[in-house]
């Protein structure tokens, strides 16, 4: 059985002001970095046999404290990457309105960001990736540590929730939810967690 620690990196400056998207450059900020070392400090009694991380900086700051006290290295893998928010990066969130991101709340399913990506899409490279470190560690513990959406995308892909309903899951930054995957199916152990110590599986 593969166990999933499932962990949105901790806060930046632009988390709930602006869309960060992939833009190079965005940091933990203070906050960010005291949310990530008390992560780290919750889930000191977990036993990880890999720590994956998005390649943009804020996640993998977030995976290097799981890493660093446990001497294991990083794996950045791209599948677990924010969504391309296209022509909307580094947008203020208050300041999107119009047709195409009113359907992209309600029809992600369907609705491509401009110049960007299907939420389908990031939905399927999660998965993919998922499912690949579950092949390499069937009965390990893996952190895998991402974004907001690609994390919904992946809770709801195991909870059998169309991904038109997946804005209903809240993930905050520095948050841990935590899935098994077996070979009879997934089980939802955990979402959303950033409440205090985590228990060894």
């Amino acid at each position: 059985m593969a166990r999933f620690y499932l962990v949105r990196h901790g806060y930046t400056d632009m988390v709930d002001r602006a869309i960060a998207g992939r833009m190079p450059g965005i940091h933990l900020n203070g906050r960010g970095r005291e949310q990530a070392a008390r992560l780290a400090e919750c889930m000191g009694g977990v036993s990880l046999d890999r720590i994956c991380a998005s390649p943009l900086e804020r996640a993998v700051e977030t995976a290097a404290y799981l890493a660093e006290p446990r001497g294991m290295d990083i794996r950045v893998c791209e599948e677990f990457n924010e969504i391309d928010f296209g022509d909307w990066t580094g947008s203020v969130v208050s300041a999107l309105a119009g047709e195409r991101w009113e359907c992209f709340n309600s029809f992600r399913s369907g609705t491509r960001i401009p110049n960007g990506e299907m939420m389908l899409e990031v939905q399927g490279r999660m998965i993919a990736g998922l499912e690949r470190l579950a092949a390499e560690h069937p009965d390990g513990a893996v952190a895998v540590v991402s974004h907001s959406d690609p994390i919904k995308s992946a809770i709801a892909h195991f909870a059998g929730m169309p991904l038109d309903l997946f804005l209903r899951l809240e993930i905050n930054p520095a948050s841990v939810s935590i899935l098994t995957v077996n070979h009879w199916g997934p089980r939802i152990v955990t979402i959303n967690y950033s409440d205090g110590m985590i228990p060894p599986a």
